[in-house]
């Protein structure tokens, strides 16, 4: 059985759990956070979350995760059939990961952890990375109803736990809110939270942050 190690709290680790529910895949749920023991770096070689145990041994980084479900566990197709289609819905992929997730992820602390202001310089790099991305993913999604088309993908999946962290970025750190650069991602997120596999993860969601917060000794 595969084994999906990580926590609730973790986007990534969310984005992947959302694709073996939506695969009606079975797992096994193993709590793991960050670290760099020898056990988990042998498991996850940058000591991140999530990482996929399989009868073959250990896979990490989200994406390269995803492409694996969707060669390997039985289930509806998250991708285009169409070759060309289905570059499409990866290049939506990256784009939410790199240019959303990515940057904004590093005003995370203040955002959410309540650990001091980022400097001016990081903020200055930081803004310009999201605006292109929230541009790309305009003129790349067709949000008729979903991000690459008419049907569900994986770029819909990283765009749900990718998109909500930068708006958070945005209007906490910038004072800025991101649904006026892409006003479309608000039918798209509504549509999205309508989905059982989606209710459940939010659910999971506020009880892992609980969880995280005590690991790491933070406050309530």
């Amino acid at each position: 059985m595969l084994k999906l190690l990580g926590f609730p709290a973790s986007n990534y680790y969310n984005m992947v759990k959302m694709a073996l529910m939506e695969k009606g895949a079975e797992y096994e749920d193993v709590r793991v956070y960050s670290g760099s023991s020898d056990e988990f770096l042998a498991k996850s070689a940058m000591g991140k979350v999530p990482a996929l145990e399989t009868s073959q041994g250990s896979l990490s980084e989200t994406s390269v995760i995803l492409d694996y479900i969707e060669d390997t566990v039985e289930g509806p197709s998250f991708y285009p059939a169409d070759p060309y289609e289905r570059a499409r819905a990866r290049e939506l992929v990256k784009f939410s990961e790199l240019y959303l997730e990515l940057p904004a992820r590093r005003c995370f602390g203040e955002a959410f952890f309540g650990t001091g202001p980022v400097s001016q310089e990081v903020k200055d790099s930081v803004r310009p990375v999201i605006e292109k991305g929230c541009a790309a993913i305009k003129r790349r999604g067709s949000f008729s109803p979903y991000l690459a088309g008419n049907e569900i993908t994986y770029a819909d999946m990283v765009f749900l736990h990718s998109f909500p962290m930068a708006q958070g970025v945005a209007k906490i750190v910038f004072d800025w809110d991101l649904f006026e650069d892409l006003p479309e991602a608000a039918a798209l997120l509504e549509l999205l939270n309508e989905r059982p596999t989606v209710k459940t993860i939010v659910a999971d969601t506020a009880e892992g942050m609980k969880a995280f917060r005590k690991n790491y000794g933070m406050k309530d």
